[in-house]
């Protein structure tokens, strides 16, 4: 489970495949829903890749 403002390392993304190996931050205040298929919005990963959603095992925590 993560929390919001966490950074993660996302190893796999079917949103956008440009997203992978690359670190970001997670905005969801709540755990995902129905809206967006169960995937966590992860934002702050590239100026040339906007937030993406992943699914929880697409998603590494860093520990920071």
């Amino acid at each position: 489970m993560f929390n919001a403002g966490d950074e993660v390392e996302i190893i796999g993304c079917e949103d956008d495949p440009r997203a992978k190996g690359k670190k970001g931050r997670i905005i969801d205040e709540v755990p995902p829903g129905p809206l967006t298929g169960g995937r966590w919005t992860v934002n702050r990963i590239s100026i040339f890749i906007a937030p993406v959603l992943c699914h929880t095992h697409e998603l590494r925590a860093t520990g920071r």
